[in-house]
């Protein structure tokens, strides 16, 4: 059965992006991902199986909202 990704989640892959980072943001889903670096900012197209198999952990869009919302709540002008 296969994973189910969102645009907007935070993947994380086994192996490293070259500038250290292994977290992605998925930015387009279908027979192949646009990916982008949150290290770098750099762009790519990745097979789903490919993606499939070598994620490691996914962060989903609502839970990363949520985090930012709770971030901002606690803060005082």
């Amino acid at each position: 059965m296969p994973i189910p990704f969102e645009i907007g989640d935070i993947v994380r892959l086994k192996k490293q992006h070259p500038c250290g980072s292994n977290e992605w943001e998925v930015l387009r889903v279908g027979a192949d991902f646009r990916l982008k670096c949150l290290g770098c900012g750099r762009q790519i197209m990745i097979p789903r199986k490919q993606v499939e198999k070598n994620t490691k952990g996914i962060r989903k869009k609502e839970d990363i909202q949520d985090e930012k919302y709770e971030n901002c709540a606690g803060k005082e002008t």
